[in-house]
């Protein structure tokens, strides 16, 4: 070999291996040539080494990713390509389609998400080698070609197998996991953490060696979704248990276990670490290096949860484990003597002994005797003998080895039941499959024992089943198929197959035989084994007679197996005597895993005959007949026998898997190694046989229906030709070169890559022809389009020629309306002329009668106040005499105690608290008249001059000193921290009390709990003013702190970072009550006291007003929330005003003060006071500071005059109120001029249009309207009442929704026509008539005014010319009138030049140039015939309630309804009202007559049109109002009403949307012909494909849909095909509807089967069931929108069926509803069958009573809830809430939930927990409406609420003694509850005793005898004499409503979270929170608020919720847990929707 001088030359050069290795010769710079090999190494290259060389391949030198494709066919180059790919990190090669992986020994990042989705959907070879490739190829196999498949991964141990299986189980349930979501993918995944636990371990040679085989069958069903998967094991190893090598470990899951259970855990088993326990410690090795075996036990206790392994089973396991590792431990010795010459043998005394009989639960004395002696069985008695020390260790290994290996089958089986159990009664046929072999590699240790030679035989046969596949079988092909082909040699392993298991006397079979020998030995067995087999080659013989080894010279190379131990493990067998003992163990899983040798134990007992264990394989087995025990060798083929056949039955993958070395390094390849791995796996051979071969092969027939495509018919015609023919002509179309590919006999055969290539052409040419097929379709329709539009040209220019008839009459029609109208009105006008003058005379008689009658009461009335005067000025007299006598004492009282206490206190101080406590107030004089005006009014006839008697001071528990220091502390806190302006030189006048209506007075009068009336700067406990309504109650709260923040009068929230910064710094303590001096130290306590009422402050947000509210908020957005509750809650109007009138009195702050005065007037432009108010805010306004008093006081007068608002302020406003200046808008006319206005709060569209025509002398202003604009958009505000400022508002709200801010709001007002009226008139007003032509131009420009009629643009266009520039042409004036008129798309659509000639050619024709008409003529004619054109844009729109008149049926509306009609009508039909008609269906139901039919029946309001129509509309009117209808004549009526509808069929549907229906020939096929299936009439045979072709491709479903029909067909449903047995209804409505409720896609198939069966159907039984079929689904769910229509027509075409109309209300009445999630109800079902369609259902009530409802289908929870409470009058449905009782619980009912699947929903789970059988199937349950929300309950106002539900439901909770009550209550209510028992019937008084557990709580009946009880109660019985049992209950409630726990729900928990509380406590929830109570002392232990509760949950029995921002977490158990959320949910939800800010909705933008 010539070697170059370049650098670059790559040679092969001789190693000491054997093999060559790569070489490149490199020139050093001063000439000499070197020779560096790849491991670096350096040497001259000597003219001897250099004639030794050879070129190496080009492929060679940078490596292929298919070794196919090397140049250097040798084991050097396959070698060196794997170790070029090594080094970078390259893992994976192909040897076509045989996969190549070699263990890096380190993680890649090669397996991501990313990955998977890289290699779905791509052929081999397209992407660089990966595991992913050969997964994809096997999934893409199997569900092209529906074959099962499989992937044989092989290699040493420590290759990486198990590695490569879980990458290929991974790629797999990701791929599958795409297309469904089922939990099975994550069961198969994670049952490999628990096999690799218990069957893995750490050898010399890896890690994480599989000690088992292991083959995974993975099942998929035709959509290639993963079902299920099964595992096999195959020989686990056993010996590994008791026995490891050095450097070895024991199995993972013994090491898990101590690492991760617990140190508790394993006190309880007594286990300690692992090198206590000799089975883990015998290998030396105990960690092992990159495992950790904590964390892997928890993953294996998470992937046994995820696998259903209960907890208890777990602990089992655990046990078990613990077992061993005890037994392990146990000691045996020897005793000194013999015992009848037998050496004997006890268990050495240990604590591990106890501890593993104890948790094997068997005796002590028992587990010994069956570990030290051994029983068997002689012919006629059962003899037992002795062990020795060893052999009682050797019985002690067994025992240890069996419990390990039953244990590992049972968990095998396990995962089996749970991963399988989806197809567990299927058939596997059904099913395709992928298996995964994870076998063990091949073995060869410095010892091999029994496990190795199974093992390596394993490996033996997996090696002989590739070699078959890859080189017997291919050959063998090419062979058969005529192919030319030259045999390769392979290595064949068949021989040594033979020595093992084949031949006579194979080594197995010697085994086998030898272990049934009694007396036979390992050593007997070896001589047998030379002796049979010493001359074979493959055998290798013992050295000589004491050598205990022999050799097998496997396909791997030759290993030496050490024959000691042999026969015992083959045997595998468990003593009897261990079996006994486990036979008495009360361990269930012990028993459990020895289930099988259990039963055999029985048996032998039972027989009492020898055993005999012959496997079938043994040379005795075909001549004993007696009962077999398979040995392990014989089951261990057997297993293999079956694993081969199932191997055989797939289409297998190979992956080879190599070890770089073996000391597990990374970025270390052994040459010597990975050649002796290339050597024995072959291949060589088998890349030798790839890249010659030809292994895609398909039959003639196959490959021509799938590539078709690609065959040219010029070169082959497939009519004609054969299709081997076909085959050979694509080939030589695709591929050049004719050695490509081969043709056989019967198949045609391709290279590997060429798949990929046929592929990719037949893809291309399918779309080629797709967009063929496109294309013609395009064209046919188009060119359908052309003769529809030459049609609709017909018949526009027939309707043009009558246009100008109907012109005509359009104006004589006008003539006669405004006529008519002119003699209506003077009709009316002196109708009303005569009314008027009987009116002034009755007026006149009747104001005399009144001044008479006024004049004699002023008369009494000034003689009353002469006497109430005379006795005013007595009572002021002595008055000021007791105030004199009251002031001596206070100063005398003060002195005292100043010369007391010793301090120098300001006096104000102390006369403020004093005189706070006297009666002599102002405002006690004030309650003092008042009580005595009602005296005087009480007692008329007596004279009250008598003074007053003083009032009693009240007494008052604190002491002087504390009332000092509390007095200076609330001086010291009331001056704020910075100086503000002041107003205290200015005087407030609002405290006037002389004044009638002064504010001081209305406050005396009428506000709460004595509050005051002045500025006050905290937080409301209550509202000013009484709210019946406890909701308004609680907004009054919200808006009195918005006040204070408006005003500034508190600090705004901080944000919450500040919040969360300030929460650990500053916490709230209880405010201290009963302070003493001693307690003010100094000013430090002052300022500290000043902080915690700030704090306490801050935090008082009350629920639902965080963080919506408590955040920093803008003056706009305060604005916004005060307002916005006024709006929404009318009744806290006055509220509103009098808080802010509140803070004006006596408020000395400046800017507070102004603030306030702002709001004021906002709010008076808003909404006004009542009547109750009104005057006394009048007064206060007139009091108010100079600007405001004149401002505030025209606000109040306009907004009375005007009406309130509707919407909230905007931000024009509130910059108006600080300035008080009114707003200047402009205003835009339709020729573009600006009128400027100033409006106010409560201007109007009317003032604003009228004052726009007064600036631009505009006439006839009617139809002129007020409208504004946003953006592109505009609404008509009308010229009516509608406020102008609240279209301004939505705009800004609209603003602000899209994150503007509302000044930048770019509103615009405008003035334009809307409306005319019939007679309008162009000359009366030419400002009008100008105005409404630019309107028309400019909406036609932009196309707002739109019409199909062309020549109409053109006339326009040409009036427009003639009024703009006269009658004179003008090409380029013609330019710009298109430019002004014509809309761009028009323009566009034709272009200018053609609008050009059509103006001008009507221009020149037109009869304005000849007859020269005025402008404003041509102005008024271009008006009117807009006018005319576009009546619906010039029209305007009521909202009317019609009481009686006419009305027109329109189509239009009728699809929007809700309901159906009950009178069938048509488009265009005018139906009359019956006015005060009885008997009308509802509220929204109206009895209407048909016009046209003369039919009566009721309508629903929303599907007609209302015509506001004095008389019956004209024929023209009603032709204008529904055009393209023609009314017809009288004798056309009369003759529709005797026509009978034809009914209509699917058959128009079924054409577009049906499968293609098949040839059928039905019954009479064989005389009438064959005729193709009518889909859409009826049938009586079954479906076998479903009618919806979207249902075709998809199995599952089609399946459905055609049993579906049959259950229709069935004899108790429609009956057309009937059986023998029958099925209930019930049970086939649910097979019916049950799958379309779960597949929306089978809901279209449901509709049409039914429809279909019900056309042209005979039988009358049948069509009536098929309606009670349509009457269930229509009531399920509604068909789409494609069959809605034709489901409409169906039932509309049969109205004289009975459940036709009923069915087709519920058609529109399920059009807006969502679908229900269940099959009908039993109800449903069994009312539908009696052809009722009415249903009702009783509901139970606290009382005991009960009453039926009228439920539908439709019918929600809530609504329910509303039909109960309207039904039995309550005052509000709110707060009460549906239950369902079942025997076991009572659940709440999901208001939104549908009822009857709420209901069906529950029964199923009943009947899935308990087994009911067929006849019993119904489950009692109870449906309970009662009160769940105890909110705005005060007894006495509803009382049917109170009698039903409140009174039944609070008795119980106070007799259970919930409630904490002095003695003097209980006596009270028991004397009520007495009452309520017996009424008025004394002599019941005897039974007071025996009736105290219904009078009194339960907890307190001992702290009384029962006669005190009874005295007691009787004394309160006699006190409430005269009162009914109604009035007793009610009394009874008014009693406890007083008392916090009122309404509470009470729950008994357990705790263990505070130590401070109670094990028990009770939970009340109630409207104010959740408090804690002490069950015992019924003292309230804590009440938390809902606004300081964050979280929330239960789960089990555990109720969790989470307290303050601190996140304080409250823990309790109770069984109750769910329905305690389920309570608090309910009261949260409630308080958020009341404290809610409700904002008037948005009508121009929603």
């Amino acid at each position: 070999v010539v070697v170059t001088n370049s650098s670059s030359t790559w040679v092969w050069v001789d190693s000491d291996i054997g093999v060559p290795i790569g070489a490149r010769v490199k020139v050093t710079p001063s000439g000499q040539r070197l020779l560096v090999d790849d491991g670096g190494k350096e040497q001259s290259l000597s003219q001897e080494l250099e004639a030794s060389l050879r070129i190496m391949h080009p492929t060679s030198v940078e490596g292929v990713d298919d070794m196919i494709k090397l140049g250097d066919m040798t084991e050097a180059g396959v070698l060196r390509n794997l170790l070029l790919r090594h080094k970078q990190s390259i893992i994976y090669t192909y040897t076509g389609s045989v996969l190549v992986a070699v263990n890096p020994y380190q993680d890649f990042p090669l397996y991501s998400e990313d990955q998977v989705r890289l290699y779905h959907g791509r052929k081999l070879g397209e992407l660089p080698p990966h595991i992913f490739a050969i997964a994809e190829s096997c999934y893409s196999n199997m569900t092209r070609h529906l074959r099962n498949q499989c992937c044989i991964i092989s290699g040493e141990s420590g290759a990486g197998k198990t590695e490569s299986t879980k990458l290929i189980l991974q790629y797999l349930a990701a791929v599958s996991g795409e297309l469904c979501e089922q939990q099975i993918e994550q069961q198969i995944l994670e049952s490999n953490p628990i096999l690799e636990a218990f069957g893995n371990a750490k050898t010399v040679r890896n890690d994480n060696s599989s000690r088992f085989g292991k083959y995974l069958e993975i099942f998929f069903n035709k959509d290639g979704v993963i079902e299920g998967a099964r595992v096999e094991q195959y020989l686990l190893e056993k010996s590994r248990v008791c026995h490891q090598a050095l450097e070895e470990r024991n199995y993972h899951m013994f090491y898990c276990i101590l690492a991760g259970i617990t140190a508790e855990e394993k006190k309880t088993l007594s286990l300690g670490d692992a090198k206590e326990y000799k089975f883990l410690s015998k290998g030396g090795s105990i960690a092992c290096e990159g495992r950790n075996d904590a964390k892997d036990y928890k993953r294996i206790c998470s992937a046994m949860k995820i696998l259903t392994f209960s907890e208890s089973q777990c602990q089992r396991i655990v046990k078990l484990l613990a077992a061993i590792l005890h037994l392990g431990n146990i000691c045996f010795q020897g005793e000194s003597n013999t015992q009848n010459n037998l050496e004997t043998s006890d268990v050495s005394k240990s604590e591990h002994f106890s501890i593993a009989a104890s948790i094997l639960e068997v005796h002590k004395s028992s587990l010994a005797t069956s570990l030290t002696h051994r029983s068997f069985m002689t012919n006629r008695e059962r003899v037992t003998k002795p062990l020795s020390a060893e052999q009682a260790a050797d019985c002690r290994d067994a025992f240890v080895k069996a419990i390990y290996n039953n244990l590992f089958i049972w968990i095998v089986g396990k995962i089996n039941g749970v991963i399988s159990k989806r197809f567990t009664g299927s058939p596997k046929s059904s099913f395709l499959s992928i298996g995964l072999l994870d076998i063990f590699g091949f073995e060869n240790f410095n010892t091999n024992s029994f496990e190795q030679l199974c093992i390596n035989f394993a490996n033996e046969k997996l090696q002989q089943f590739f070699v078959g596949h890859i080189f017997k079988l291919e050959q063998k092909e090419y062979r058969k198929e005529d192919i030319p082909w030259n045999n390769i040699k392979f290595s064949d392993n068949q021989n040594i197959l033979d020595v093992l298991a084949v031949k006579p006397c194979n080594l197995l079979a010697l085994i086998d035989e030898e272990s049934h020998f009694p007396k036979g030995s390992d050593l007997t067995l070896l001589n047998k084994m030379n002796q049979q087999h010493r001359g074979n080659k493959t055998y290798i013989a013992s050295k000589h007679e004491h050598d205990t080894h022999f050799g097998i010279c496997h396909f791997a190379g030759r290993v030496h197996y050490d024959s000691k131990g042999f026969l015992e493990k083959n045997r595998d067998a468990v003593f009897f005597d261990i079996i006994k003992m486990v036979e008495m163990t009360t361990n269930k899983l012990l028993r459990q895993i020895f289930e099988t040798e259990l039963s055999t134990n029985v048996g032998k007992i039972s027989n009492n005959k020898k055993i005999i264990m012959t496997p079938k394989s043994s040379l005795r087995a075909q001549t004993d007949n007696r009962k077999q025990v398979v040995t392990l060798s014989g089951q261990f083929r057997q297993s293999l026998d079956s694993l081969m056949k199932a191997l055989s039955a797939c289409q297998p993958f190979f992956i080879r898997c190599f070890k770089p070395n073996n000391e597990k390094q990374s970025k270390m390849l052994d040459r010597e190694l990975c050649i002796r791995q290339l050597r024995y796996s072959g291949m060589m051979d088998t890349i030798r046989i790839r890249k010659m071969g030809y292994p895609i092969r398909h039959t003639f027939e196959e490959f021509l229906k799938r590539y078709r495509v690609l065959l040219k018919t010029t070169v082959c015609d497939p009519r004609t030709e054969t299709a081997a023919a076909c085959c050979k002509a694509i080939c030589q179309t695709v591929f050049e070169e004719a050695d490509e590919w081969k043709i056989g006999r019967t198949k045609i055969f391709l290279r590997d890559a060429h798949d990929a290539v046929l592929e990719r052409l037949r893809e291309q040419q399918l779309s080629r022809i797709a967009l063929v097929i496109q294309r013609v379709m395009l064209g046919y329709k188009d060119r359908k389009s052309f003769l529809k539009k030459r049609t609709a040209a017909v018949v526009l220019q027939k309707q043009w020629r009558a246009h100008k008839q109907k012109q005509m009459r359009r104006k004589l029609l006008d003539g006669i309306y405004r006529l008519a109208s002119k003699i209506r009105s003077r009709k009316l006008r002196i109708q009303y002329q005569r009314q008027r003058a009987a009116a002034i005379t009755i007026q006149s008689q009747v104001r005399g009668y009144q001044v008479r009658k006024g004049w004699k009461q002023k008369r009494k009335a000034v003689i009353l106040l002469q006497a109430c005067r005379r006795g005013l000025l007595a009572r002021r007299i002595a008055t000021k005499m007791r105030d004199d006598v009251r002031v001596e004492s206070l100063e005398h009282n003060i002195n005292v105690m100043k010369q007391a206490c010793g301090i120098n206190k300001p006096f104000h101080l102390l006369f403020l608290y004093l005189l706070s406590t006297q009666p002599a107030s102002q405002a006690s004089l004030l309650r003092l008249e008042k009580e005595n005006q009602e005296r005087i009014n009480k007692n008329k006839k007596e004279k009250e001059k008598n003074v007053p008697e003083p009032v009693e001071e009240t007494t008052v528990e604190t002491t002087p000193l504390e009332i000092i220091a509390q007095l200076e502390i609330i001086a010291a806190a009331s001056p704020p921290s910075t100086p503000t302006p002041s107003l205290e030189e200015e005087d407030d006048q609002f405290d006037d009390a002389s004044d009638l209506f002064s504010f001081y007075r209305f406050s005396i009068l009428h506000f709460q709990s004595n509050t005051g009336h002045t500025h006050f700067n905290q937080r409301l406990k209550q509202p000013l003013l009484p709210h019946d309504d406890e909701g308004d109650a609680l907004a009054c709260l919200t808006v009195w702190w918005i006040i204070l923040r408006f005003m500034g009068d508190i600090p705004e929230p901080k944000t919450v970072d500040a919040m969360s910064q300030a929460s650990g710094t500053i916490r709230p303590q209880p405010q201290s009550q009963g302070r003493r001096l001693s307690h003010l130290v100094g000013l430090d306590q002052v300022t500290h006291y000043k902080q915690l009422v700030r704090t306490a402050v801050d935090e008082d947000i009350l629920i639902g007003e965080g963080p919506t509210l408590d955040r920093p908020l803008s003056s706009l957005e305060k604005l916004h929330i005060i307002l916005g509750y006024a709006l929404s809650r009318p009744d806290i109007r006055d509220e509103i005003y009098c808080q802010i009138c509140k803070q004006l009195v006596n408020n000395k702050n400046r800017k507070s003060h102004m603030q306030g005065w702002i709001l004021l007037s906002i709010c008076l432009g808003i909404f006004p006071p009542t009547e109750l108010f009104i005057k006394y805010l009048e007064s206060f306004i007139r009091r108010g500071p100079s600007g405001y008093e004149e401002y505030c006081t025209e606000r109040l007068r306009r907004i009375i005059a005007n009406g309130g608002r509707k919407e909230l302020p905007c931000w024009i406003e509130e910059q108006a109120a600080m300035s008080k200046e009114p707003i200047d808008v402009s205003v835009t006319v339709i020729d573009d001029r600006t009128v400027r206005l100033q409006v106010d709060s409560a201007s109007t569209s009317a003032e604003v249009c009228q004052a726009v025509a007064d600036k631009i002398d505009l006439r006839d202003t009617y139809g002129f309207s007020l409208y504004i604009s946003l953006y592109e958009k505009m609404w008509s505000l009308g010229s009516c009442g509608k406020h102008v400022l609240d279209a301004v508002s939505q705009c800004e709200q609209e603003m602000r929704r899209q994150g503007k801010e509302e000044k930048d709001t770019p509103w615009t007002l405008s003035i334009r026509k809307e409306q005319f009226t019939p007679w309008h008139d162009c000359s009366v007003d030419p400002i009008s008539t100008d105005l409404i032509y630019k309107q028309v131009i400019k909406g036609i420009k932009t196309g707002e005014y739109s019409s199909e009629k062309e020549d109409l643009y053109v006339q326009l266009a040409a009036q427009h010319y003639y009024i703009q520039f006269g009658s004179a042409y003008n090409k380029d004036n013609v330019h710009k009138v298109v430019e002004e008129c014509i809309a761009t798309t028009l323009i566009e659509h034709k272009s200018m030049t053609k609008w050009v000639q059509l103006i001008s050619a009507a221009h020149l024709k037109g009869p304005y140039v000849n007859k020269k008409h005025e402008t404003d003529s041509v102005k008024g004619e271009l008006v009117k015939n807009a006018q005319h054109t576009w009546p619906l844009h010039f029209s305007k729109f009521y909202e009317a309630t019609l009481m009686s008149g006419q009305l027109s049926y329109s189509v239009y509306y009728l699809q929007l309804g809700k309901t159906t009609l009950c009178l069938v009508c048509k488009q265009g039909d005018l139906l009359f009202i019956e006015k005060d008609a009885k008997g009308s269906p509802g509220k929204d139901w109206m009895n209407v007559t048909n016009q046209r039919t003369s039919a009566s029946g009721a309508v629903h309001k929303d599907t007609v049109q209302f015509l506001p129509t004095l008389e019956k509309p004209t024929d023209v009117m009603l032709e204008l109002l529904s055009p393209g209808q023609r009314k017809p004549s009288t004798t056309q009526n009369a003759t529709q009403r005797n026509e009978t509808v034809a009914p209509t069929s699917l058959k128009e549907f079924a054409f577009d949307n049906f499968r293609p229906a098949v040839r059928d020939a039905g019954r009479q096929g064989a005389s009438k012909g064959v005729n193709r299936e009518r889909l859409w009439a009826s049938s009586r045979e079954p479906l076998k494909q479903p009618l919806m072709r979207s249902l075709a491709h998809n199995s599952d479903l089609s399946n459905l849909a055609c049993s579906t029909f049959t259950d229709i067909l069935k004899t108790n449903y429609m009956g057309d095909y009937p059986i023998k047995h029958a099925r209930s209804p019930l049970e086939l409505t649910d097979q019916i509807f049950g799958p379309a409720t779960q597949h929306e896609a089978l809901q279209d198939e449901i509709y049409c089967q039914i429809m279909r069966q019900m056309t042209n159907n005979s039988s009358r039984l049948s069509m009536e069931r098929g309606w009670q079929l349509m009457w269930l689904c229509l009531g399920l769910f509604s068909p789409s929108q494609n069959l809605m229509r034709h489901t409409q027509r169906f039932l509309e075409s049969r109205p004289r069926d009975q459940l036709a109309p009923g069915c087709l209300q519920r058609l529109r009445g399920m059009g807006s509803k969502e679908p229900r999630k269940l099959p009908p109800h039993p109800v449903e079902v069994d009312a539908i069958q009696q052809n009722s369609t009415q249903i009702f259902h009783k509901v139970h009530f606290p009382n005991d009573t009960s009453d039926i409802f009228e439920v539908k289908s439709t019918t929600t929870s809530k609504d329910l809830c509303y039909s109960i409470a309207s039904q039995l009058k309550l005052s509000s449905p709110e707060g009460y809430g549906l239950y369902l009782k079942t025997p076991n619980k009572v659940v709440s009912l999901d208001e939104q939930k549908y009822f009857f699947d709420s209901l069906r929903l529950t029964s199923e789970t009943l009947k899935k927990g308990k087994k009911v059988k067929e006849g019993n199937a119904n489950t009692p349950y109870r449906v309970i409406f009662k009160r769940k929300l105890w909110f705005n309950v005060s007894p006495g106002k509803d009382l049917i609420a109170d009698l039903t539900f409140h009174f039944p439901q609070e008795q119980p909770r106070y007799l259970r003694g919930y409630h904490n009550c002095t003695k003097e209550d209980m006596a009270d209510l028991g004397g009520l509850l007495f009452r309520v028992e017996v009424d008025s019937d004394r002599s019941q008084f005897v039974m007071i005793p025996r009736m105290l557990k219904e009078l009194v709580p339960a907890d307190q009946l001992k702290i009384m005898s029962p006669e005190e009880w009874k005295k007691h109660i009787i004394s309160a019985y006699n006190k409430q004499s005269g009162i009914t049992v109604q009035e007793a209950k009610i009394a009874f409630l008014k009693g406890i409503s007083s008392w916090p726990t009122f309404g509470c729900g009470f729950f008994e928990v357990k705790q263990t979270c505070e130590y401070s509380y109670p094990n028990t406590i009770l939970i009340a929830i109630s409207k104010q929170g959740v408090g804690l109570i002490d069950p015992n002392t019924k003292e309230l232990l804590v009440m938390h608020p809902f606004s300081r509760i964050t979280e929330y949950q239960s789960e089990g029995g555990y109720f969790e919720m989470t307290i303050g921002t601190l996140g304080n977490i409250f823990v309790c158990e109770t069984l109750q847990a769910h329905t305690m959320e389920d309570l608090l949910r309910s009261y949260i939800t409630m308080y958020e929707r009341q404290r809610q800010n409700v904002r008037p909705r948005n009508q121009m933008f929603s």
